[in-house]
């Protein structure tokens, strides 16, 4: 899965098209990714220790990964991501780095 938690990104399909947030948990498994702000859902909620009152709690609901693009550090426009081989210089092991296609600039 290219999309990592922290990430900025942008929903392409569905309700909240256009809309950006960052990345607060991610599923691998499903595929699927909470945004924040993004893909609000009611819960009705017995009142409880943690909440005395109860009532009604918006919280964020996961959405497909294929339903968000990763913002290009550079442009801050959707992009797709590709994978380059890079060599750390202070172990001189080579590792993957994630880059974006349309600036080539690399994502964290």
């Amino acid at each position: 899965m290219k999309i990592k938690k922290n990430d900025m990104v942008m929903v392409v399909s569905g309700n909240d098209r256009g809309k950006t947030g960052k990345v607060l948990k991610v599923f691998p498994k499903t595929y699927r990714v909470i945004v924040e702000g993004i893909n609000m859902r009611k819960k009705h909620t017995k009142p409880n220790q943690k909440n005395p009152q109860g009532g009604i709690l918006e919280k964020e609901a996961s959405i497909h990964a294929s339903n968000v693009m990763i913002l290009d550090p550079k442009s801050n426009e959707p992009t797709r991501i590709g994978a380059q081989i890079i060599l750390d210089e202070k172990t001189g092991k080579r590792k993957s780095a994630r880059v974006a296609k349309t600036s080539g600039e690399m994502i964290q």
